[in-house]
């Protein structure tokens, strides 16, 4: 990566390591294949490595796969370059993960809201359950006691579940 960056050789072959902290403004063309392997984010991420001087760049995403999902899925990369509707766009295809957990992507146990086209709801339960909490930081009035069983369930001790 040295002699690349220093421009003593043309062709760099490497991982995704890439994507982070490279800098060589006239690196103009990035080939990665089984792009169909990758999110959507980490290939926004990795094309962001060229095309940082004034000349024209090329990001070849490569697949041999013929499936619809994951030829809809690299030309949502052709359509755009906004992060934010590519990083939506990755959530809604593979899912947030589970966000109590390890998990990275797949769809977590919500039965009644979907991350993306909810999110007003999801925003308003917060507010909710942060007015709840102000007022009943340990759960103890009986109306909230379900609330403080199913904190139990997921991990929390039931007790000053505001902090």
């Amino acid at each position: 990566m040295v002699a690349f960056r220093a421009g003593r050789i043309d062709v760099l072959v490497s991982t995704t390591v890439i994507e982070v902290g490279v800098d060589v403004p006239n690196a103009t063309v990035m080939l990665i294949e089984n792009s169909e392997r990758f999110g959507l984010a980490q290939l926004h991420q990795l094309r962001g490595r060229i095309g940082r001087s004034q000349h024209q760049s090329y990001c070849v995403l490569l697949t041999d796969r013929e499936d619809p999902e994951a030829l809809d899925k690299l030309a949502i990369l052709e359509r755009s370059e906004d992060g934010f509707e590519i990083a939506e766009a990755d959530l809604r295809i593979r899912g947030p993960g589970d966000l109590l957990g390890t998990a990275q992507s797949g769809l977590p146990p919500l039965r009644l809201a979907k991350l993306v086209e909810d999110e007003a709801l999801l925003f308003r339960a917060k507010e909710i359950a942060r007015m709840i909490l102000d007022r009943d930081p340990d759960l103890q009035e009986p109306q909230h006691q379900r609330f403080a069983r199913i904190a139990v369930q997921n991990g929390e001790n039931g007790t000053n579940l505001a902090s």
